[in-house]
């Protein structure tokens, strides 16, 4: 079964009180001029003319461009900088507010690039899922951060807001998906607690893909597979990588069957799907051959919403790539894969 788009997940996207029509209305209206849908218009930003079929990258360089002195102050560090390797769950990389700190056109750029990072079956429900978890305010709410200098030489830009860390780095980082770790995670609905089936949310479909993984392994798989208490979430140090191929939590993928392993490769699959076919491709390429059978995957009683023995929070770690998906009390999710881990 081929990844579902997240329109058809559900009816509502987040919630009872108000429709997926109207709710990405009110969140797309801010920012005029680039669409989720169709063919995004051409844009002037200064002298510098922006083609409707940029990549994420080109886009980045013209937003770099724009930019004032008093906004290179602020979101403009050195390639090497601590910062572009963070990661947290909720947090601000910079104090510049894309809806405040930046102008309508600029506004457009930053929503551009982050649209484009996204696969386009997948790309309207990123969009709205970020809108819903930051109050409907979306990318307006968002910080930004920009490393090196684009268009000259190595650089990464960062997009962070509360269930958001995106990156664009245009390989700047060689043998290194997304340009380092990146963090997606939904609230649907208004309660910060989610029930059982995560009605709405727009990532739970990976669990479920994952816990057909669990349905598939044998009693001793199941005993190897089904470990109590996952790590803790603790920002960077949650996606830190070991180096190791053995003593890693869960069950090795190198023991399953040839259907099994088949399934494990679906979930990587469906966890990728809602990025841009580049950054899929790398992260597979990473992990294919190289890594695939040092993998161990993991699912924990500890969490498990309604006592249901579906696992709300599960792992796939291997020496140098971890996926770490926490669905309780919403969901929570990390990817981190590399080449080589960073010592």
């Amino acid at each position: 079964m081929n990844p579902q788009s997240f329109a058809d997940l559900t009816e509502k996207c987040c919630g009872n009180s108000m429709n997926r029509r109207s709710f990405l209305k009110s969140t797309a209206l801010p920012f005029g001029i680039a669409t989720l849908g169709g063919t995004p218009k051409i844009q002037i930003i200064g002298e510098e003319t922006v083609s409707p079929s940029a990549d994420s990258e080109s886009l980045v360089t013209f937003l770099y461009k724009s930019l004032s002195d008093l906004q290179r102050e602020m979101i403009c560090m050195s390639f090497d900088h601590k910062k572009r390797s963070q990661v947290e769950n909720n947090w601000h990389i910079t104090k510049a507010r894309v809806g405040e700190h930046f102008t309508p056109d600029q506004q457009d750029l930053i929503k551009q690039i982050f649209l484009s990072l996204h696969s386009p079956e997948y790309r309207e429900a990123v969009f709205e899922q970020v809108a819903w978890d930051t109050d409907e305010e979306g990318l307006e709410d968002c910080s930004i951060a920009l490393f090196g200098k684009p268009g000259v030489g190595k650089f990464e830009f960062v997009l962070t807001g509360r269930h958001v860390t995106r990156r664009c780095d245009g390989d700047s980082l060689e043998g290194s998906a997304f340009g380092g770790p990146i963090f997606y995670g939904h609230q649907a609905g208004k309660y910060f607690d989610e029930p059982a089936n995560h009605p709405g949310n727009a990532y739970w479909y990976q669990a479920k893909r994952a816990n057909e993984v669990f349905q598939m392994l044998d009693g001793k798989q199941r005993d190897l597979a089904l470990l109590n208490k996952p790590r803790k979430e603790e920002g960077t140090k949650t996606v830190k990588l070991t180096g190791r191929t053995s003593d890693l939590p869960g069950i090795p993928i190198e023991g399953l069957s040839g259907d099994q392993k088949e399934h494990v490769r679906k979930v990587l699959a469906d966890v990728l799907a809602p990025f841009r076919k580049k950054d899929a491709t790398e992260a597979l390429n990473l992990i294919e051959p190289a890594q695939f059978d040092h993998l161990h995957m993991a699912f924990y009683k500890h969490n498990d919403i309604g006592n249901d023995g579906v696992w709300d929070v599960w792992q796939i770690e291997g020496p140098s790539a971890l996926i770490f998906f926490r669905g309780e009390p919403h969901v929570h999710a990390y990817i981190h894969i590399r080449k080589e881990p960073i010592a």
